[in-house]
């Protein structure tokens, strides 16, 4: 199961703004071709990914046709179709785990969707150009009024990073305003929503990449202090904060960074790792790890979807998407891609030296 489908009962809470009304049904005659990208087996997924044309068929009882705006090329994406993810894609598979799409036809007897809506897609498969499915697998927007490509990009990547952000950040330690936390791989998608909403709440944020040429856009974003990784990193962190107790650190790297991360902590301190973008397990001191009462905790968004409660998924929407929508958190954009692109854009989504995400736009908006 994909891993954002675990978020279809949130269709009702995302729709509590005001819609067209859904008694407006575009029925056009359907005898066109859409694309969209599959895989049969694991692998580079610029080896194992094709483009595959279909025609577009009529809408069964209770579905709806999804014109596809924007879908990220999440890192969890491409370590699925490799195989090296927690969990193994049904094969056949079609890739995607998030996006946002504009409803271009319902059928009769849906009532929470109308033509025109813009809306999150709740039920993967989304590097495609439409998609067709149950209306209960996309979970509807507010009435956002006129709104710019640029919102659409930026919605299109909200239900993976910035909810990873915002659990992470207040799921471990209750770090008060003006309390320092530190983080790896800051110039990630990841690591730009921690340090945006870390300054919402006043938290000082230490953030360390592993090039330069990386510090003005994250200071930009609100970062405090920012960091090249290295030997030395503790020491430096202990510099940069005057010697601060630092309570939580983040790590997506893992190797030697994921040991120099729990080194800088304060007493009691949590760590917690969420990827491993090194390839290589961290490395930690267990010796420190006792004595300093360190607590090492791992996160995976994809199992959050599976045991959270109705009422803790609304919260956490509740709080990122007003946040997208009005421009306050956003990720940088790397690059867009069209779907017949598909090898060039999972490419350079797995290359180093980007600063920002990848993007399949199916048609440019």
């Amino acid at each position: 199961m994909n891993k954002i489908s675990h978020i279809k009962i949130l269709a009702l809470f995302l729709a509590c703004g005001s819609f067209a009304s859904a008694d407006l049904h575009a029925n056009p005659e359907r005898n066109s071709q859409s694309k969209y990208i599959s895989y049969s087996q694991l692998g580079n997924p610029a080896d194992v990914l094709k483009v595959k044309t279909e025609t577009t068929r009529a809408l069964s009882s209770g579905e709806v046709r999804v014109k596809v705006l924007a879908a990220p090329i999440n890192p969890s994406d491409l370590y699925q179709i490799s195989g090296n993810y927690g969990v193994d894609p049904i094969l056949p598979a079609r890739p995607g785990s998030e996006g946002v799409g504009r409803v271009i036809e319902v059928s009769p007897g849906v009532k929470n969707l109308s033509v025109d809506q813009l809306v999150l897609l709740a039920s993967g498969s989304t590097w495609a150009e439409e998609l067709v499915a149950p209306a209960a697998g996309f979970l509807p927007l507010p009435n956002l009024g006129p709104i710019s490509a640029e919102i659409i990009e930026q919605l299109s990547m909200s239900a993976v990073n910035p909810l990873t952000a915002l659990l992470m950040l207040t799921s471990y330690e209750d770090i008060q305003e003006g309390q320092w936390i530190v983080q790896s791989a800051a110039n990630s998608a990841v690591g730009g929503y921690v340090i945006q909403l870390a300054k919402q709440r006043g938290i000082k944020t230490v953030n360390i990449v592993r090039r330069d040429g990386l510090a003005d856009d994250l200071m930009s974003k609100g970062a405090d202090v920012v960091l090249i990784d290295g030997p030395d990193l503790a020491t430096k962190i202990a510099e940069a904060t005057d010697n601060a107790p630092i309570m939580l650190a983040l790590d997506p790297v893992g190797g030697d960074t994921f040991g120099r991360l729990a080194d800088s902590l304060g007493y009691g301190g949590t760590i917690v790792t969420y990827g491993g973008l090194s390839g290589k397990p961290g490395v930690l001191d267990t010796g420190k790890v006792i004595f300093n009462d360190t607590s090492v905790h791992g996160f995976w968004l994809y199992k959050w979807y599976q045991i959270a409660t109705m009422q803790e998924k609304q919260a956490a929407f509740g709080q990122v998407i007003p946040l997208i929508a009005n421009g306050t958190l956003k990720a940088n954009i790397d690059s867009r891609f069209s779907v017949d692109q598909i090898k060039q854009a999972v490419t350079r989504s797995w290359e180093g030296g980007r600063n920002g995400k990848v993007l399949i736009v199916p048609t440019p908006l």
